[in-house]
């Protein structure tokens, strides 16, 4: 049994592989789930590239002008094209694939595509999605001098992939503003799942985004199915339920987790399972130490109530203690708008503010945020002077 399901998975790795390196020489079209793109962006790439994207999605919209991208499993290019273009000559797009095909393609245009533009700001790099820590220009050198031929030799070439993690990673720790994918999670194995999103986690900054497109399903799909390589390499039996793709994010860190688009016919049904297109976006940002500073923050509706991924809960119209993390967070993407913060009348410095216990969902009395000292009254006003004030 075990070795049937390794066989299996050997097999899906390597149609994955195949399917992707055809297709970077020939339009195949079962590969691609019709989406529109802004035709103003796609004036300045190639059309053999446009031809030869496979994608179920555009996470674009979610790209930020200055921002450094990353898109994993780039292909031949046409996202990193058109990310560029979002975050200008100030920004960066990185794509990371491990197909030497796909990245050919991308690479011999990125000159073409950088005298449209008027600048170059788009570097791609050969690597697995999983692990991009390592990268393989960088290790196929260090196996050209040092070939493995016994035992000894692979236990060197570990050790040599370790280095080149540590020291001269393919994307750094805390580097990245958005990373961007678009119908490629899905063809990674199942093994390798947690500690792909681990990676997307990783190479982010506090307060970055990753925006996926992929394909989910409604259903568990069965492993008979995930064993058919031509299934699994057309993305469709690798794909996430459509539950555990979200919880996934989760697991890895995440907040704000969000489905801002979702397909609502599907894209192919097979066996009664349907597969349709989703796009995901989720934040980083929530770690660190929970400190008391007296503030508070109150839910506006329209639900009666609502909890966060760790539990906060928010009444409506009800003052509710945070501590000083989650009041900050809460006034940023994707809540903005959803909360009133409302901050202590004198203010607690930080290095003064002593840990907060976020496990209580307390309320927050006003007496807290104004003082118990505070006793003033103020006098009639004789109009308004902004919108925000009475008559």
């Amino acid at each position: 049994m075990k070795a049937t399901l390794l066989d299996a998975t050997q097999g899906t790795e390597s149609s994955v592989y195949e399917r992707y390196a055809a297709a970077a020489q020939a339009v195949e079209p079962a590969l691609c789930c019709p989406v529109s793109y802004s035709a103003d962006l796609l004036k300045v790439i190639p059309q053999e590239i446009i031809e030869r994207d496979y994608g179920c999605g555009d996470p674009t919209p979610y790209v930020r002008s200055g921002e450094t991208v990353l898109d994993l499993g780039s292909g031949g290019g046409k996202l990193c094209y058109i990310a560029a273009q979002a975050v200008g000559a100030e920004g960066r797009v990185i794509g990371v694939d491990c197909n030497r095909e796909m990245l050919g393609l991308a690479r011999k245009h990125a000159p073409t595509v950088a005298e449209q533009l008027g600048y170059a700001n788009v570097d791609f790099r050969y690597g697995l999605i999983q692990d991009l820590a390592l990268d393989l220009d960088l290790l196929a050198e260090d196996l050209s001098e040092n070939p493995v031929h016994d035992s000894a030799g692979y236990l060197a070439l570990r050790h040599a992939e370790e280095r080149l993690r540590r020291e001269r990673p393919l994307v750094a720790d805390d580097s990245v503003d958005c990373v961007l994918s678009n119908c490629v999670l899905n063809l990674v194995r199942q093994q390798d799942r947690r500690q792909l999103f681990g990676e997307i986690f990783r190479v982010l900054r506090n307060g970055g985004r990753a925006a996926i497109s992929d394909i989910v399903s409604d259903e568990s799909v069965p492993e008979r199915l995930q064993q058919a390589p031509e299934l699994w390499s057309g993305c469709i039996t690798g794909a996430f339920r459509e539950d555990e793709f979200l919880k996934a994010f989760e697991e890895a860190g995440f907040h704000g987790i969000e489905i801002v688009k979702r397909q609502s016919e599907p894209w192919r049904t097979v066996e009664g399972i349907e597969f349709r297109s989703v796009t995901v976006v989720a934040y980083k940002g929530k770690q660190g130490p929970c400190r008391e500073r007296g503030q508070a923050v109150a839910y506006r509706g329209p639900f009666k109530k609502v909890q966060d991924d760790d539990g906060h809960t928010y009444f409506r119209g009800e003052r509710m203690a945070v501590c000083d993390k989650t009041y900050r967070l809460l006034q940023q993407e994707p809540y903005v708008n959803m909360f009133d913060a409302i901050a202590p009348r004198e203010e607690v410095a930080l290095e003064d503010a002593p840990p907060f216990d976020c496990r209580l969902n307390a309320r927050r009395h006003p007496r807290e945020t104004k003082g118990l000292e505070y006793h003033a009254t103020t006098e009639e006003t004789a109009g308004c002077g902004a919108e925000d004030r009475c008559c």
